[in-house]
């Protein structure tokens, strides 16, 4: 009887604690505007740049916050978004902060499948529309490629991205280039001879350490100075 109760117990804590987190991701939206909610309404002065992304741009703040605090750059990266949900938050994490530049460094999340199936035509056409928005609030727009990648650690099914994201890539730069949009290409800068991320700058072969984001830094603090002149 005791362990009966105990069971009953065990079971009515566990429904209780699903019905919990049920509520709490309830409260949490399909593109979590709330994320930064309320560093936006603290917002004072104007930044020189925000950074538009994933995980990728979500770790550069916490790897290397100085380069964005000393340069009067924001972060509004979060981690695991595809480029959707992106657009869907970009008038709130960037355009009501009116930065003179906006970064834009997205579309891996997209490849790897983390929402669902999407043609790159369409990846592509989500990182453009948010360009549309930036110029319409006359943002300057850097765009970014695509980090290399041989593989996603949590989507191994899909095998090598490395084409595809070397495809998305050429459309990106070929905007770039129609738009009179600055282009900055970590994709070259960064690659091994697999096109991925070697060790030495990754530990996953995705994410950057402090060592491939102290590549990226100067490219994309010079394309920001020249572009917001």
């Amino acid at each position: 009887m005791k362990n009966g109760m105990k069971c009953l117990l065990f079971i009515g804590a566990l429904l209780l604690s699903l019905d919990i987190s049920a509520q709490q991701d309830n409260k949490k939206s399909w593109a979590n505007y709330e994320r930064f909610a309320s560093q936006n309404t603290a917002m004072t002065g104007r930044p020189t740049a925000v950074f538009m992304g994933n995980s990728i741009t979500e770790l550069w703040v916490r790897t290397h916050s100085e380069f964005f605090t000393e340069n009067n750059y924001l972060g509004r990266g979060i981690s695991g978004q595809v480029t959707a949900q992106m657009l869907a938050r970009f008038q709130a994490d960037v355009v009501d902060l009116k930065p003179k530049v906006i970064v834009i460094l997205a579309g891996t999340n997209d490849i790897a499948l983390n929402m669902q199936y999407i043609e790159l035509e369409n990846i592509a056409q989500n990182i453009f529309s948010m360009c549309e928005v930036a110029k319409a609030h006359k943002i300057k727009v850097i765009l970014c490629s695509v980090l290399p990648c041989a593989q996603y650690g949590w989507r191994k099914e899909i095998g090598d991205p490395s084409g595809k994201i070397m495809a998305l890539n050429d459309m990106i730069k070929a905007y770039a280039a129609k738009n009179k949009i600055t282009y900055v290409d970590f994709h070259s800068a960064m690659k091994d001879e697999h096109n991925g991320l070697p060790k030495n700058l990754s530990g996953d072969g995705c994410h950057p350490t402090l060592e491939g984001y102290a590549i990226m830094e100067p490219m994309i603090k010079a394309a920001i100075k020249k572009v917001a002149k």
